[in-house]
């Protein structure tokens, strides 16, 4: 069902296409639809504080009045439904689309600065910020403002209106009214908080924002939302102990109305998760902030029991489509995935090659989540892919820096059956090799592979930041040996070291066997830079020892699951479909065969139906395509053997060989004692590329990104008519 292949996982070979006729047309009328519903959605949660929003809201209950879901249904469809009504529009536009998305972006030859890659805030808070992003900021900004003044002034004209005795009286009036519109704030707020959290969804999908960069946005929503449930929950909380009734309402749970007590249990379980997300806090205790960051499951439930069905159904839109991808990761997570080799590098660094299915579509710069079953049952850890879709069709490596207890375990797990494999017979080896169990999420990332959007790349890398980058430099290799269009043709790799040992990981690549006489075809530099070195550690022509540890399995096993939001467009496109109609169908037969004939009015009860019906209709009607989803993975996965024990031992011992070899056929310096001057490094490209787009891809710590981001923006603020336009580009990835 898939129109990707395993050797054209992202872009056709043969060139570039015509479109017809109808499909641009197409394309084009469900480019409209898409924004003309955003628009008017965020046009009308910009006016619903006013007058006239209200107005409409009215008028729309009223029109819909008497329908078979009743008041939450209308709210649904009237708030929520746009949400719901731009995935499917989605789907049908990523189906349609395909690479020629990217195509088109690769057809603008003249150079020109671009909002999501422009940098314009670099060492504030929130990191490193383009102006695509700061204009959205500042959209949240107004309409926080906006907000918060329309419902100020229609608060004082409502307390006006009534017959207040004395100003304590009127205070506390003011000071409830004030907390019930924070409130409002902020469940609009939430809807946009679920939405980038989402690591397989549509919507990013569409926009070409991978989850690895949705996760900030989420963080600043998270901050901003929790912000204003607390203010919403600490003005009632002011008001009651004024009005002298605080224990009486925070204990209260009304069957009609707001559920007070069920708030309080909400808001608590927010306020552990933000306060264990804190930079600090997270920092110092990854472990409690990730294990804390479950209780959103009790925040959304205590939510529903607080407001009730109709005003829990402003959000539920967006959190419904979270749903549907958390159902999605939990099916993919359960499979037990066979790890082909691994590899403990001196370095402190270890490579995992695992199996995948040759019909899982993914690009170079994508990421997974890994699970390690004798590590942590719990714990899910990112990694950037080393290695391109094109290296081969039933396998994937990640390369993981040892930088804490988990990864620590890992490597000792790896040397240790290395060990026992080196003094045990060969018939127990599959035994020991299965005292490694993973299991994966993903793979996730751009929907297009932007690397291949420029013909001029430049990488920054800092220490294990080299990982994504041998997948690039070998998707390009690849598919300059295939004769494929549109490639980059200079790239220039600027990647710092603590220390020389590090330097071999680029033996992991070998770019002579990938592309002979690469170098006649692509002008590729290298530039390393160790830091905490002052000379070679090493004579000249000697490397260090590639790995001091190795372990393979020859054996078929089991490949990574095709289930991931990210891959067959029709089947996530049926999941989402099949999983919204099953909630209609069920939210519709407990209106008519429960809550009318008995007549349920309790709010908090009615709440909980209606998020009863949405889990049972991703998990009965999104689980059955889900199923049938698998069986058609299991019915075209390549059942090919992956590597030969014998191959696999060749290709290592040779490896140390191609290091020196690879560093030699390109054009590479070495630098010890010093760190990249990105000045000089940026002011010799533009002398050098002219006039032109240069991508830049940065995977590292913040400081670096910092350092790249603000000669980027000082070259764009100054540069002249014959000068480049330099494009920045984060592939870091901080939960």
């Amino acid at each position: 069902m898939d129109q990707f292949s395993a050797q054209e996982p992202l872009l056709l070979n043969s060139g570039v296409k015509k479109t017809s006729l109808f499909v641009s047309s197409l394309k084009l009328i469900i480019k409209i639809l898409i924004w003309a519903i955003f628009i008017a959605w965020v046009a009308f949660i910009f006016l619903y504080p006013t007058e006239l929003g209200n107005g409409l809201f009215e008028k729309w209950i009223h029109a819909t009045q008497g329908t078979l879901f009743g008041l939450s249904g209308s709210i649904f469809l009237f708030l929520s439904g746009p949400i719901l009504l731009i995935a499917f529009l989605s789907i049908a536009q990523l189906i349609i689309c395909g690479e020629e998305k990217f195509q088109q972006k690769k057809n603008l030859k003249r150079p020109s600065v671009r909002l999501w890659t422009f940098p314009v805030f670099v060492d504030g808070p929130l990191g490193v910020v383009s102006a695509a992003e700061f204009i959205g900021i500042l959209l949240f900004g107004v309409y926080i403002l906006w907000a918060l003044y329309t419902y100020t002034l229609k608060n004082l004209s409502l307390i006006s209106q009534l017959q207040l005795t004395g100003r304590e009286e009127w205070c506390i009036w003011l000071i409830e009214l004030t907390g019930l519109r924070l409130g409002m704030i902020g469940l609009f707020c939430m809807v946009f908080l679920f939405l980038p959290v989402a690591r397989g969804s549509v919507l990013l999908r569409l926009i070409d924002i991978p989850f690895e960069h949705a996760t900030r946005y989420h963080v600043w929503l998270g901050h901003l939302t929790m912000l204003l449930f607390t203010l919403h929950g600490l003005f009632y909380v002011i008001g009651w102990a004024m009005s002298g009734k605080l224990l009486h309402e925070i204990l209260e749970w009304a069957d009609v109305g707001i559920a007070n007590l069920a708030g309080v249990i909400s808001l608590l379980a927010g306020l552990c998760m933000w306060v264990t997300s804190l930079p600090g806090v997270r920092k110092w205790n990854f472990e409690l902030f990730f294990y804390t960051h479950q209780l959103y499951v009790v925040f959304v439930l205590f939510l529903v029991f607080h407001v009730g069905d109709f005003i829990f159904s402003i959000s539920a839109g967006a959190i419904f489509l979270f749903m549907l991808d958390r159902f999605l990761r939990f099916c993919q997570s359960r499979r037990t995935v066979e790890v082909v080799s691994a590899k403990s590098f001196p370095c402190g660094t270890v490579e995992l090659v695992i199996s995948k299915p040759e019909n899982l579509r993914y690009n170079a710069l994508s990421f997974i989540f890994l699970q390690i079953r004798e590590l942590s049952w719990l714990q899910w850890h990112p990694f950037s892919v080393s290695s391109s879709p094109l290296d081969g069709k039933n396998h994937l490596a990640i390369l993981i820096k040892v930088l804490g207890k988990w990864t620590d375990r890992l490597r000792g797990n790896i040397i240790n059956i290395s060990e026992k494999e080196a003094t045990e017979p060969e018939d127990q080896h599959s035994e020991l090799h299965s005292m490694i169990t993973a299991s994966v999420e993903g793979p996730y990332g751009h929907e297009v592979p932007y690397h291949l959007m420029y013909e001029n790349l430049i990488l920054v890398a800092g220490g294990i930041g080299i990982s994504p980058f041998v997948a690039v430099l070998s998707d390009i290799l690849h598919r300059i040996d295939e004769g494929a269009p549109c490639l980059p043709k200079n790239v220039l790799v600027a990647w710092a070291v603590k220390n020389s040992n590090e330097i071999p990981l680029l033996s992991t690549i070998d770019m002579e066997s990938i592309c002979p006489y690469f170098s006649d075809k692509l002008n590729l530099e290298i530039h390393i830079y160790v830091t905490r070195e002052s000379d070679p550690q090493l004579e000249e022509g000697v490397v260090h020892q590639l790995t001091n540890s190795c372990i393979s399995n020859a054996s078929k096993g089991c490949g990574m699951s095709v289930l991931v939001g990210t891959g067959d467009n029709i089947w996530s496109g049926l999941y989402i479909a099949a999983s919204t109609v099953g909630f209609i169908i069920f939210l519709g037969l407990l209106d008519v065969y429960y809550v009318n004939p008995y007549g349920i009015h309790s709010w908090w009860y009615k709440g909980l139906l209606f998020l009863a019906s949405m889990v049972a209709g991703i998990l009965v009607f999104g689980g059955s395509v889900v199923f049938f989803w698998h069986l058609w993975g299991q019915k075209t996965a390549a059942q090919e053997e992956y590597m030969e024990v014998g191959s696999k031992a060749d290709k290592v011992q040779l490896n140390e060989y191609v290091a020196n070899k690879n560093l030699r056929a390109s054009s590479t310096m070495i630098q010890y004692g010093s760190r990249p001057d990105f000045k000089e490094i940026f002011g010799s490209v533009s002398k050098r590329w002219g006039h032109v787009d240069i991508g830049v891809i940065v995977c590292g710590p913040p400081t670096l990104q910092s350092s790249v981001a603000r000669e980027i923006r000082s070259r764009n603020f100054m540069r002249e008519s014959g000068d480049p336009v330099f494009h920045f580009n984060s592939h870091s990835f901080d939960l």
